[in-house]
């Protein structure tokens, strides 16, 4: 005998109960513990190497640092890019490694690479800093930190000690950044005419203070019984105690260091400087750690800041932005879209029944599918982010897609005259190749994308695995528990003839094809090969444009702009975007990337309920205006979703380099639909240029680092790691020494400046030396291992990414760019890129598991061919929908192309299973072709109609991160209505086709059993899938 599970659950139905509620007991425990981010974690080893070196121009930091620092780490295991970033001072390199690479391996391995190259860099660097960039800089959360009673110097203090520690010993906090505020500084401000007069230079003072103004162990004596330490104390208590220090002069006289100039306890020369809505203010900006979600984190947070305010009570901190705030409203979002969709599908589920307990039960299928699924994300260690809440919210429909055939064969059996019992053991006995077979065709198509390589792997790893662990759960459901609930709830009705003018319908048009079938055929290949063309046709891109209801701003004025400058601009940009009634708040910098000339504005705007204008339409509108300031290159910029275009040239031949990137640059500018065009190429800026005169240094006496000793102490300080130190009880505050800065404005007093010669004699600098006025770059950027210059530009509304790069590779100095210059992908582009191939790879997959998933249940190679022409018939209407639309193909797009491969299959293999039965049975094969038709017309309407409406919330595009949504939903939308069509019409047609063949093949090539590819329908039914025969 046959032993079915669905009529055991149905004998003995409190078991798969009990699962069910134990399931989904774990599933609500799990959901109410689920982190929430934007999009999946993705663990990329990436480590950094910087090295500072006070004053050094950036050509001087890259030959004798960065490219030693580059060739060390090249040799290191793994390596997948090296990007280095020179500015005055600062050379700063980032390694990264291969996907899988163990972060604290390679962090390690660069360290002993640099070590190894240690001696080799100059002397007067700071130790290398090489650290794991465990945080995570996208969107953090930002506070201004304001006080009526504390100095702007004393908040800078409580920022970076108190508030820093507090903070970062949360475990999801990996930084915090202060903007605004000074550093408390002694400053040591020297007159050069008292300097000459008593035969000392800035230097000697400096080096004198860093052996006077220490404490120092002295040892350790015995003295009676006891043993005591012995401390050299010559620290200054205070400023007046550092003022009286004396300074030795040449031939055994000395000095005060008062003598010498001014001391006073001051502050650090300004770099940076933050403005909110256009005034001063002092903040910090905590980001997170890799691996951390930012709505955790911003919990925690305000949980730290609510301590700190009590513990300062004169103190006021203020949120006033997080990251987490739209990655709040985006998941809220696609929750709403999950439900709606669910209600949809229900009201869909009970228009074609009209039996209220027959919805029920159908819908039930719904949370029953979802909620285990929860379970499985928590014990994966998955988060609520956009791709496993999306592939929950599209999928809904195919969760109670299972339901909705059992639920329909037990109805049609009752209509048979069975009573609910008998009909729900029948009817899923007879449907259940059929669920089984649709089921594991969605599954195997998901799950190539969970495993594709890369950065798209671990990107949509949790979408891939979520959806194929809910499609699962749904087919256990419709297995196990909507037979049950049928079975027992069910009551017998009138059977329902409101959709027999469907059947009519389709029962004409299925007797012209199959009257026309080769027409048939031919139409269908020419239906295919129109789909191709569209998808070469249409325009590609990344994301679709995001509103986020944040708008990021560049600013740079020319090269040698002082701070005061940048701050003045940016406080005129302030004061045109305030005006604008969209916007809520402002928040700018002046001194970013370290360089006084450099801003950034980042303009928060109203909720979308709240302002007329869209996050694009309102940029359009402000910049020709903040255009017009003078003395400013203002450009907009954003990350994920923001039209970003990012060429990337490098070189070994920097002269090349910066003539190809000029010409390319002045011609995207003539490219309609890009704006904000910016390149990276340093223009020049001024500098005074010391020309050693070799000769007569020689005969001074005076050697070249010398000379540099001497312009850098007295213009600038000495480097940290060499300046003395102020004493305080909880912390140590740099003693600055250099020339007033009231003489650092002349150029003759650097040429006036002492160096010292033979015998300890003081020469002027000008004697050794020439100083003169030039211009050198500012900085310099390197991609694996060769100078870089990159181009961005931001495509318009009407401009994709794909577009934006394809009119750029056809302009004439991109074709013919010099032999020595390359392009490289990056940016959106890199990525884009990336998850092309990576989807190309899992549809090619995905196909070949549903083919082979076919052949199995039903044990044979031609007919599950027959049932794989529906997947070419969805592809034409994925493409017609994002064109109706004017959706570009993307990554969510893509995704939506991928679900299509495997709910298609899902009608051929109701349409194609009934025949195999009914002609096993004894019909003929247009008769078996036609029954079909009749009995199989409604689940298959319900169905799609189901699927279609659980994700039409998400094609209307509802909420925060609706527009990147929607793509995916329309694809799927559009792929559902044409291959339902199609697929009733030309799938029959092909089974004909199929048919004959088998025959032909029985014909000519017979053998004593079942010939090659004979489907063997007798053996075809669910007792063969969830089953096993004993006899």
């Amino acid at each position: 005998m046959n032993w079915n599970i669905s009529a055991w659950c149905i004998r003995n139905p409190i078991p798969p109960i009990i699962l069910f509620l134990l399931l989904s007991v774990a599933g609500i425990q799990a959901l109410m513990s689920l982190g929430i981010e934007q999009q999946p974690n993705i663990d990329v080893p990436w480590v950094s190497v910087t090295v500072t070196e006070s004053g050094a121009a950036p050509l001087e930091l890259e030959t004798q640092i960065t490219r030693r620092v580059e060739d060390a780490v090249a040799g290191v295991a793994n390596v997948k890019h090296i990007r280095s970033t020179l500015n005055t001072g600062v050379s700063n390199t980032d390694i990264e490694f291969e996907l899988g690479t163990s972060s604290d391996r390679a962090t390690n391995d660069v360290r002993e690479a640099v070590t190894r190259i240690r001696a080799q860099l100059p002397r007067g660097i700071d130790e290398p800093i090489i650290q794991r960039q465990d945080f995570v800089e996208d969107s953090g959360i930002t506070y201004t930190v304001e006080s009526p009673r504390r100095s702007a110097k004393e908040l800078t203090y409580l920022i970076e000690n108190d508030f820093s520690r507090a903070l970062m010993a949360k475990p999801g906090i990996g930084q915090v950044y202060r903007f605004g505020g000074v550093d408390r500084q002694i400053c040591v401000n020297l007159d050069p005419v008292r300097l000459e007069a008593m035969g000392v230079t800035a230097d000697m003072v400096n080096q004198q203070l860093r052996g006077l103004n220490v404490n120092l162990p002295g040892g350790r004596g015995e003295i009676g019984s006891s043993e005591q330490s012995i401390r050299t104390l010559g620290s200054a208590h205070n400023i007046d105690t550092l003022g009286s220090e004396r300074i030795s002069l040449p031939g055994g006289r000395w000095v005060e260091l008062n003598s010498l100039g001014t001391i006073t306890d001051g502050s650090s020369e300004q770099r940076h400087m933050a403005l909110l809505d256009g005034k001063p203010a002092v903040g910090m900006e905590v980001v997170r750690r890799r691996g951390h979600n930012i709505v955790a984190v911003e919990k925690d947070a305000a949980a730290v800041v609510k301590e700190l305010e009590k513990k300062y009570p004169d103190v006021k901190l203020t949120q006033v932005f997080s990251g987490a705030q739209f990655v709040r409203e985006s998941c809220e979002a696609t929750f709403e879209s999950l439900i709606l969709g669910a209600i949809l599908a229900v009201v869909v589920i009970w228009l074609f029944l009209r039996d209220s307990r027959a919805a029920l039960i159908s819908a039930l299928a719904m949370p029953l599918s979802v909620i285990p699924t929860f379970a499985f994300m928590k014990a994966m260690n998955f988060t609520l982010n956009d791709m496993s809440l999306l592939g929950l919210a599209l999928v809904i429909g195919i969760l109670v897609d299972d339901a909705i055939v059992e639920i329909e064969n037990i109805v049609r059996h009752m209509n048979m005259g069975k009573k609910p019992y008998f009909a729900s053991i029948d009817a899923a006995d007879e449907i259940g190749l059929a669920v089984v077979a649709t089921t594991l065709a969605a599954v195997v198509v998901f799950l190539p994308v969970a495993f594709m390589g890369g950065i798209p792997g671990q990107f949509f790893r949790q979408f891939g695995l979520t959806v194929s662990v809910a499609v699962f759960c749904s087919l256990l459901v419709a297995r196990l528990i909507t037979p049950v609930m049928a079975a027992y709830w069910l009551k017998k009705h009138e059977e329902n003839h409101s959709e027999t003018w469907i059947n009519r319908v389709y029962n004409d048009a299925l007797k012209v094809v199959i009257k026309h079938r080769l027409i048939t055929v031919i139409a269908g290949i020419m239906f295919f090969a129109a789909s191709i063309w569209l998808f070469k046709s249409l325009p590609t891109s990344l994301v679709s444009r995001i509103d986020r209801g944040e708008s990021h701003i560049r600013v740079e004025l020319p090269p040698g702009s002082q701070l005061k400058d940048t701050v003045e601009v940016l406080k005129e940009l302030n004061r045109i975007v305030l005006k604008r009634p969209e916007v809520k708040t402002i928040f700018s910098s002046a001194g970013s990337g370290g360089e006084v000339n450099q801003g950034r504005l980042i303009v928060l705007l109203k909720p979308r309920d709240q302002r007329k204008l869209t996050q694009d339409q309102f940029e359009d509108l402000i910049r020709p205006q903040l255009l017009l300031v003078p003395g400013a290159r203002v450009t907009f910029g954003g990350g994920w979703g923001s039209g970003a275009v990012h060429v990337l040239l490098t070189s070994h031949d920097p002269e090349a380099l910066q003539n190809t990137a000029t010409e390319l640059v002045k011609e995207i500018r003539t490219v309609p639909g890009l704006t904000d065009i910016q390149s990276s190429a340093a223009a020049l800026r001024p500098e005074i240029v010391v020309h050693p005169d070799f000769a007569r240094a020689a005969e001074q006496g005076v050697s070249v680092e010398s000379i540099a000793r001497t312009a850098l102490v007295a213009t600038m300080g000495d480097i940290d790691a060499n300046r003395p130190k102020f004493d305080l009880s909880d912390r140590q505050i740099a003693i600055v020494v250099r020339l007033d800065p009231k003489f650092r404005q002349k150029m003759s007093v650097v040429g006036n400046l002492r160096v010292v010669g033979n015998n300890g004699r003081l020469v002027p600098l000008s004697s050794v030396a020439h100083v003169e006025f030039d211009s050198g770059l500012f900085k310099v950027d390197r991609y694996d291992r060769a100078r870089q210059v990159s181009i961005t530009a931001k495509s318009g509304a009407n401009l994709t990414l794909g577009e934006a790069i394809s009119k750029i590779h056809n302009l004439p100095s991109f074709k013919h760019m010099p032999p020595s210059v390359s392009e490289h992908k990056a940016g959106d582009a890199e990525i884009q890129s990336d998850i092309f191939g990576g989807f190309g790879y899992s549809i090619v997959t995905g196909v070949l598991l549903i083919y082979a998933v076919l052949v199995l249940l039903f044990r044979g190679f031609l007919h599950p061919f027959t049932i794989m022409m529906s997947l070419p018939l969805s592809l034409g209407g994925a493409l017609i929908g994002l064109l109706l639309f004017n959706k570009p193909i993307d990554m969510y797009a893509l995704i939506g192309i991928v679900m299509l491969m495997g709910l298609v299959t899902k009608n051929a293999i109701l349409l194609v299973e009934y025949c195999l039965v009914a002609m096993k049975e004894g019909m003929s094969r247009e008769e078996a072709i036609f029954t079909a038709g009749r009995t199989r017309m409604r689940p298959i309407l319900m169905t799609t109609t189901a699927m279609i409406a659980g994700m039409l919330p998400i094609a209307i595009g509802l909420g925060a991160g609706a527009e990147a949504r929607a793509p995916m939903a329309i694809a799927v939308v559009g792929g559902l209505f044409m291959s339902t069509i199609l697929t009733l019409l030309v799938v029959p047609v092909v089974f004909t086709y199929m048919d004959d063949f088998q025959k032909w093949v029985l014909k000519h090539f017979p053998t004593d059993g079942t010939a090659a590819g004979d489907e063997a329908p007798s053996d075809v039914n669910s007792t063969e899938i969830l089953s096993h025969k004993s006899h």
